[in-house]
C-alpha cells in the first residue's frame, strides 16, 4: 500500500509539474503563431469555400525578423476532406472571388509593386494575371454571366489631371481646389504648360507642380492631409472600373470625374451595377461627409442616384439575389452614432425605406441565396455576433453566442461558413447550417498547439453605473492561480472610444493570456462610450471623456479586488489610443497603481485636433473647436495634460513614429513635461510604427512593446521600498 501511495504521489507531482511548465504556459512569441482566416466565400454551387489564411513566418531577407503572408485557401463543404492551399508564390494572395460557374477564383496580388487581379482555374495551373492597370485593382466582382469583371482602382488628383485614358479633355475639377488667390482653380492649368523656372508665370508654375511631383516639396491645400503613416499633398480619389475576364482586356472607367466611388456590384441581370460614392461636383472632397447610393449601365451610361441627401452618409448598400431588394445603412453626420439598417426595393425611392429597429452597429450584410434572409455580425456585450434578419417580418434573430467573434462569413444553399474567435481558440473557420447550428471546426490554424496551452479564461461581472447604466466586465486570474495567494491585478482599457472588449475580441488574445501566464490577474471592461450596447451608451461619454469613463473602469477594477486575491500594493494598468487618454486621465486623478503604460494616446485635445487625423472626434464629442468659447474650456478640462503635474505613478509611453492617427506629438507633451517635473517616466518610440503597432505592426516591435511593458512593471512592482 506505501509503495502505491509513492507511485501515485510521484504521478500526481509529474502532472503537476507538466501542467506549470513554462512550455504549458502562453509565450510572448506565441503571438508569432497565431493565424488568422478570412474573406471567407462559399462557391455557388455551395461546395466549396475559398478563404485566406494570414500567417506571420521569418522574412529570409532580414535576419531576426518576421512578415506577414495571406494565401488562398479552399475547403468543401461536405467536411470528407481536409483545407488545402491554393496559392503559393511570396506574393500571396487575396480578396477571393468566385466566377459564376464555380470554376475558376479571381483574386488580388501584388504584381510590380501594385495590386492586381489574378485569374486561378480550380482544374489546376498557375494563376494568370487579368490586370496590369498602372494604379492597381481590387475588389473583383464578376458579372453573372462570368465574362467581365469589376474593380475599383485609387489614385491622387494629379495622376488623374494628366492622365489621357481618364481625362482625355484635360478637364480641372468643377470643386474649389482651395489654393489661396485661385478661385477658378485655374493654377491646375499648370500641369498642362512647359516647366521653366525662367519662363512665363504658367511655366513658372510648372515649374514648381514638378518640384512638388517629384518630391522637393509639399504644398498643402486641403483640409485632411494626414494619412496613416504620412502627411499628403495629393486629393486620393477612388473610381470603378469594368473589364472583361481576358488578359490584357483594357479596363474602362464607369466613374468618371473628379470624385469616389467604391463598393460595386452588379445586378442579377447584369446590366447595371450599384456603387456608393461621393458624386457631388461642387463640394470639395473633404468638405463632404455625405456619401450616396447610385446605380448605372454596364456601359457607363444613365447614371442615377437612388439614396442621398444633405447632412447623411448612406453606406454598405446589397443587392438581393433576385434584384427586388437593396439593403443598406445610413448615418447622419458629424454625429456620434448608430447607423440605421434599412430595406427598399431597387426601383423605389426614399418613400418606400423601411428602417430595422437593431440598436447596434453592423456590418458585412449578406443576402441568402432565396432573398428572406439578410445576414449581418454587430459587436454586442463582449462578443461580435452572427445575426439574420427575415425580410418579411423584418425580425432580427441572434445566431451566435456572446462569448465569441465571428468576423468573416459567407452564406448559400442552407450553408454557413464563418470565422470565430474565442479564448479556447483565436482563430478557426467554421460550417454550420443557415441557422448557424450544428457547427464544426473544419480548419486546425491554431487548435494544434493552443490545445496544449494552459489559458485562463474570464469571468463575467456587471454592474450599474452613475447614469444607472449596466458596465459588463471581465475578470481573468493569473492561468497558475492559487487560492489563497497574492498576485498584481493589470487593468486594460480598450480604444475608440467606441471600441468594445469581451470574449469575442480577437486583437487582445494573445495580450491577455500573455499576462495571465506571467502571473498577473486581468480586468477589462466596456465603460460607458464603448460600443456593443446601443447608441444610448455609445453617446454617454459625450463631453465626458475623463470622469464618467474613469468612474467605470475603476468600478470594474474594485469589483475584481473585491474578490480577495489581488495584491492591491500590485496595480497596474494599461491602454492604447483612447485607452492611452484614458490612463493618462486616470493616473491625473487617482495614485493607486504601482506602474502603468500609455500607449499611441490622446493626451492633449488642442493639438490632437491639429496634428491627428482623426480629428473630427474633438468637434464631435465636444461641440465645437479648440478656439470657440462654447467649448475651449471642456476641450481644455478634458485634456489629460491639464492635470499632468498630479501625476506621480512610473508611467512607460509607447508610440509609433509614423503613427498619424493621434499624433505622435501627443506622447512628447506629456513625456517633456513629465520629465520636466522629474516624475519617473520613460518613453519609447517605435521607428516607421503607425497606430496599428500592436495589432498589424513590425512583429519584432509587437513582441519589444509587450516585453518593454512586461519589464516595466516587474521593475516597480518588485521595487524595495526606499
Amino acid at each position: 500500500m506505501k509503495n502505491n501511495a509513492l507511485v501515485l504521489l510521484i504521478l500526481l507531482l509529474a502532472f503537476v509539474a507538466r501542467a506549470q511548465s513554462p512550455d504549458k504556459l502562453v509565450q510572448v512569441t506565441d503571438m508569432l503563431k497565431i493565424k488568422q482566416a478570412g474573406a471567407v466565400t462559399i462557391s455557388p454551387d455551395g461546395n466549396w469555400i475559398a478563404f485566406t489564411v494570414n500567417v506571420i513566418e521569418p522574412d529570409p531577407a532580414q535576419k531576426g525578423e518576421y512578415k506577414y503572408q495571406t494565401q488562398l485557401h479552399l475547403a468543401p463543404t461536405n467536411g470528407k476532406a481536409d483545407p488545402r492551399q491554393l496559392t503559393y508564390a511570396k506574393e500571396g494572395g487575396s480578396q477571393p472571388s468566385w466566377s459564376p460557374d464555380g470554376k475558376q477564383l479571381a483574386f488580388v496580388r501584388v504584381a510590380d509593386g501594385k495590386p492586381q487581379i489574378f485569374l486561378l482555374s480550380l482544374n489546376g495551373g498557375e494563376p494568370m494575371q487579368l490586370t496590369k492597370f498602372k494604379y492597381g485593382a481590387n475588389t473583383p466582382r464578376w458579372s453573372p454571366d462570368g465574362k467581365q469583371l469589376l474593380f475599383t482602382s485609387g489614385f491622387g488628383l494629379r495622376e488623374l489631371l494628366t492622365d489621357s485614358l481618364l481625362n482625355p479633355t484635360m478637364e480641372i475639377p468643377k470643386w474649389s481646389y482651395e489654393k489661396p488667390g485661385f478661385y477658378q482653380n485655374e493654377h491646375l492649368r499648370a500641369t498642362f504648360a512647359k516647366a521653366d523656372p525662367n519662363g512665363t508665370m504658367a511655366e513658372i508654375r510648372s515649374y514648381l507642380d514638378q518640384n512638388e511631383k517629384d518630391k522637393k516639396a509639399k504644398v498643402i491645400n486641403q483640409l485632411d492631409f494626414q494619412e496613416e503613416a504620412n502627411v499628403s499633398a495629393n486629393i486620393s480619389l477612388s473610381h470603378i472600373f469594368i473589364v472583361d475576364a481576358t488578359p490584357g482586356a483594357k479596363p474602362k472607367d464607369l466613374t468618371p470625374g473628379f470624385s469616389t466611388s467604391y463598393n460595386p456590384n452588379f445586378t442579377p441581370d447584369g446590366k447595371r451595377i450599384v456603387f456608393e460614392g461621393d458624386s457631388d461636383e461642387s463640394e470639395h472632397p473633404d468638405r463632404s461627409l455625405e456619401s450616396e447610393v447610385y446605380i448605372v449601365n454596364a456601359d457607363g451610361s444613365n447614371l442615377q442616384k437612388l439614396l442621398g441627401k444633405p447632412g447623411f452618409s448612406y453606406n454598405s448598400a446589397t443587392v438581393s439575389p433576385s434584384g427586388k431588394w437593396l439593403a443598406f445603412q445610413y448615418n447622419q453626420t458629424q454625429r456620434v452614432g448608430i447607423p440605421k439598417l434599412a430595406v427598399m426595393p431597387l426601383g423605389g425611392s426614399e418613400d418606400d425605406i423601411v428602417t430595422v429597429d437593431y440598436d447596434r452597429n453592423k456590418s458585412s450584410l449578406t443576402w441568402a441565396s432565396n432573398d428572406k434572409y439578410l445576414y449581418f455580425t454587430s459587436p454586442s456585450n463582449g462578443g461580435t455576433i452572427l445575426n439574420r434578419m427575415e425580410l418579411k417580418s423584418k425580425q432580427v434573430d441572434r445566431l451566435t453566442d456572446f462569448n465569441s467573434g465571428v468576423s468573416s462569413f459567407d452564406v448559400r444553399k442552407d450553408k454557413l461558413a464563418f470565422v470565430k474567435v474565442e479564448v479556447a481558440n483565436p482563430n478557426e473557420l467554421y460550417l454550420a447550417d443557415a441557422q448557424a447550428r450544428k457547427a464544426q471546426r473544419i480548419t486546425s490554424l491554431n487548435h494544434d498547439w493552443v490545445k496544449n496551452k494552459k489559458l485562463s479564461y474570464p469571468e463575467k461581472k456587471i454592474f450599474k453605473n452613475s447614469k444607472g447604466q449596466e458596465v459588463e466586465y471581465w475578470v481573468m486570474k493569473p492561468t497558475n492561480y492559487t487560492p489563497g495567494t497574492k498576485y498584481p491585478l493589470l487593468l486594460e482599457i480598450h480604444g475608440g472610444p467606441t471600441a468594445m472588449w469581451g470574449p469575442g475580441e480577437s486583437s487582445m488574445w494573445h495580450e491577455y493570456q500573455y499576462f495571465a501566464s506571467r502571473g498577473y490577474g486581468v480586468v477589462y471592461s466596456n465603460p460607458r462610450g464603448s460600443g456593443g450596447y446601443g447608441e444610448e451608451f455609445m453617446r454617454a461619454n459625450v463631453a465626458d471623456w475623463g470622469a464618467g469613463p474613469a468612474s467605470d473602469v475603476l468600478t470594474a477594477l474594485d469589483g475584481a479586488i473585491a474578490e480577495g486575491w489581488a495584491d492591491t500594493s500590485k496595480l497596474t494598468i494599461t491602454g492604447g489610443s483612447y485607452g492611452g487618454y484614458l490612463v493618462s486621465w486616470i493616473l491625473g486623478h487617482d495614485n493607486r497603481f504601482k506602474a502603468a503604460c500609455a500607449q499611441r494616446g490622446v493626451y492633449d485635445l488642442g493639438t490632437f485636433f491639429g496634428e491627428g487625423n482623426a480629428w473630427r472626434l474633438v468637434p464631435n464629442y465636444f461641440g465645437g473647436y479648440p478656439w470657440e468659447q462654447k467649448s475651449k474650456s471642456i476641450i481644455q478640462s478634458e485634456s489629460p495634460l491639464t492635470y499632468v503635474q498630479n501625476i506621480t505613478t512610473p508611467l512607460i509611453i509607447f508610440h509609433g513614429e509614423n503613427d498619424l492617427r493621434t499624433g505622435v506629438i501627443q506622447s512628447e507633451m506629456l513625456y517633456k513635461s513629465l520629465k520636466i517635473l522629474d516624475r519617473p517616466v520613460e518613453y519609447v518610440r517605435h521607428p516607421g510604427a503607425t497606430h496599428e503597432i500592436t495589432r498589424s505592426g513590425n512583429n519584432r516591435q509587437r513582441i519589444d512593446q509587450m516585453l518593454r511593458t512586461y519589464e516595466f512593471f516587474e521593475r516597480w512592482l518588485n521595487k524595495p521600498a526606499p
